[in-house]
């Protein structure tokens, strides 16, 4: 099947400030052509208009907890984050796979209708995701996450039923995940970097995303926590990290070294009092940072276009400059520099013939984005998630006119309210 996406503004993000009125040809999923005043590459079987619209690639969320949606506005008092894991921990578990299950869609829901196609997830009985994932439609990169010794992680690994789940999927990826420094050991991370090397995959954990992780790991180990990550031969596997707020520069030297990505979190982080990642920094020092919304317990929504917003915003005040992150580079965040920390570039993040045509379109004739003046400040300081119209996962139409065509919307909210009324109520 062919389709054409007629007269849109594109933003292909493929080279800095480029956008144009054109088309986009889709074959079987596949971005075949794009461009201004092209010419159909074979027959068309459906035009959609675009006129008055503007495509973008879909947003990559590259860093959340999707299932925590049960949790959203829970907590919400406690003064940092190990107090707030005090409350969360004993609440996952008791998390069931029925519970898994609804809380992922929720999840999906509202990363669709936020123009979000793809999401990097750190969580359990992550086979349950995959179910929500292949009957919504968005694009999903797993985690099976280790927490504890050596025997713990042994056990997970034991009971693992991902890679079933995502057989013959392609669209969902199985990666593996360690939670922390402070709820690992160091044998555990070497056994999921070891486990990686033997399944050809990718690592990932939080880092440095406190001040008391970044005091502890030197009172415990005489060190800095990138340093002791770098020791277990954790980067010696392709990573990607989240948070890194307190990251030191001897650590963005390891970083850049063994080429792991840091996706920066900004609503948790301020939510949680965890501090402002010095992203310009970041970047200056050569270092891939990507967007990702962490948890809905901990932000407490799943928005793309709200992180955009913020990072934009918080790099500005704390390094008193304006220009610090144009919004070109920080749309560049939440879709290309995403799916590169994920190792994904090759399908996602741009608009270019050969990718997977994973696409928000967006309505700008709304009075939030009138008049629209610079489109990339508009993109980043204006939309909201009524600006989102249309969202296509590898050419598969997820939503169109702001309607979900893939999750039952009153469902999901009845069946989450449900799960979450039966944890609070044992």
């Amino acid at each position: 099947m062919r389709t054409q996406i007629k007269d849109i503004l594109v933003i292909p993000m493929t080279s800095e400030g480029l956008h144009f009125i054109g088309d986009i040809y889709i074959r079987d999923g596949i971005i075949e052509a794009v461009g201004s005043g092209i010419k159909a590459p074979g027959p068309v079987d459906e035009v959609v208009n675009g006129q008055g619209k503007v495509v973008i690639p879909g947003l990559v969320n590259a860093h959340t907890h999707l299932s925590m949606t049960l949790m959203r506005n829970y907590k919400d008092t406690c003064a940092n984050l190990q107090d707030w894991l005090s409350e969360i921990f004993p609440i996952e578990d008791r998390l069931t796979e029925e519970d898994i299950y609804w809380g992922s869609m929720t999840g999906l829901a509202e990363l669709v209708r936020s123009g979000c196609t793809s999401f990097a997830d750190m969580y359990f009985k992550q086979w349950m995701t995959a179910q929500a994932c292949k009957e919504a439609g968005v694009r999903g990169f797993l985690s099976l996450t280790l927490f504890g010794d050596e025997a713990e992680t042994e056990d997970r690994l034991a009971i693992e039923r991902l890679d079933e789940a995502i057989k013959g999927v392609d669209i969902l990826r199985k990666d593996i995940a360690v939670h922390s420094i402070y709820t690992c050991t160091a044998g555990s991370y070497r056994l999921a970097a070891e486990w990686a090397k033997e399944h050809g995959s990718i690592v990932n954990t939080h880092l440095s995303e406190t001040k008391k992780e970044m005091d502890d790991c030197l009172a415990q180990h005489g060190c800095l926590p990138a340093q002791w990550l770098e020791d277990t031969g954790f980067f010696d596997v392709p990573c990607y990290t989240a948070h890194g707020v307190w990251l030191q520069d001897s650590e963005l030297d390891i970083l850049r070294r063994h080429d792991v990505a840091v996706v920066h979190n900004p609503s948790s982080n301020c939510k949680l009092a965890s501090g402002i990642a010095p992203v310009r920094h970041f970047m200056d020092s050569g270092l891939t940072i990507a967007l990702g919304t962490d948890g809905a317990s901990s932000n407490n929504n799943l928005s793309m276009l709200k992180e955009m917003r913020l990072v934009a915003m918080i790099s500005t005040v704390s390094t008193l400059r304006v220009d610090a992150l144009t919004p070109y580079k920080v749309l560049e965040m939440a879709t290309l520099n995403g799916a590169k920390a994920l190792r994904a570039d090759d399908k996602i993040g741009t608009i270019e013939p050969g990718k997977d045509a994973d696409l928000a379109i967006l309505d700008m004739d709304r009075v939030n984005t009138c008049p629209v003046n610079d489109i990339f400040s508009a993109l980043v300081f204006s939309l909201n998630e009524g600006n989102v119209s249309s969202v296509y996962v590898k050419g598969r139409k997820l939503m169109e006119d702001g309607q979900l065509l893939t999750i039952n919307e009153a469902e999901v909210i009845r069946e989450t309210r449900r799960c979450w009324k039966r944890l609070c109520e044992e």
